[in-house]
């Protein structure tokens, strides 16, 4: 288990949200920072912190996507190599981003449209930057005890759910797995325990993020992941507004 950092953008600036808020160009901000994406990539760097992700929040037809766009790229130039970006991502601008420094791109709505799996989509991903460079997106919501992935900054519900069987499916067209838990995301409320226990059936790499507000939340998913799900952190942390230890956790699970 370990610790993957992560630079969510929205309007322009760094920020933390409440996922769930998220319309349009709006959203619930439980931070909005004063610095630039390039500071915090220096700082990851500096703990050498790998396999984070940059996350652009507006919508490609955004009128803020070309700031944000310009925020990830200081990012990436800060710390080549270290850091995946999603957000937009298509087979036409996936390999843009790989070549300006992305260690991997992350994606959702591209893959599921119109709430089904877009294998021609996918496909058309792996042959443009292969799958050692993908990471699906597969966040989800509960919805009457199963879990749903969603799309469009997790706005709208597929017909697809996250299974052990649906991980594995995808397991020939991506690197990694991302799972937002969307209904705590942001929300500091701690972790989403059904949805830790089922992310330690994925035959790939993956990373939960959501509600994380403790060290007592990061052990008890290491415990219901049977330590093979990494996490992200956000809003709890001191240098996104919280209260809890970037450096502390950083130190304790950067490997």
């Amino acid at each position: 288990m370990r610790f993957r950092p992560c630079i969510d953008i929205h309007n322009g600036k760094v920020k933390q949200i409440v996922g769930s808020s998220l319309r349009g160009d709006n959203a619930e901000e439980n931070f909005v920072s004063q610095v630039g994406a390039d500071y915090y990539a220096k700082l990851y760097k500096k703990y050498s912190l790998t396999g984070g992700h940059i996350i652009l929040l507006n919508a490609s037809d955004s009128d803020y996507y070309k700031a944000d766009m310009q925020e990830a790229l200081k990012a990436l130039t800060e710390y080549p190599g270290a850091l995946q970006i999603g957000g937009g991502i298509n087979c036409e601008n996936a390999p843009w981003f790989v070549t300006n420094g992305a260690s991997h791109v992350v994606v959702t709505s591209y893959v599921f449209k119109d709430g089904k799996v877009n294998w021609d989509n996918l496909k058309a991903l792996c042959d443009a930057v292969g799958k050692e460079h993908i990471v699906l997106d597969l966040s989800c919501k509960c919805v009457n005890g199963e879990y749903v992935i969603v799309t469009d900054r997790w706005t709208k519900l597929t017909e697809t759910k996250l299974t052990k069987e649906t991980m594995s499916l995808f397991e020939q067209y991506c690197d990694e797995l991302l799972v937002h838990a969307v209904d705590v995301e942001g929300k500091c409320s701690g972790i989403d325990e059904a949805l830790a226990k089922l992310l330690s059936e994925s035959p790939l790499p993956v990373t939960y993020a959501g509600g994380i507000r403790s060290l007592q939340d990061i052990e008890k998913l290491n415990a219901l992941g049977n330590g093979k799900v990494d996490f992200t952190v956000g809003s709890a942390l001191d240098i996104f507004g919280g209260e809890l230890s970037f450096e502390m956790i950083a130190e304790s699970y950067a490997v």
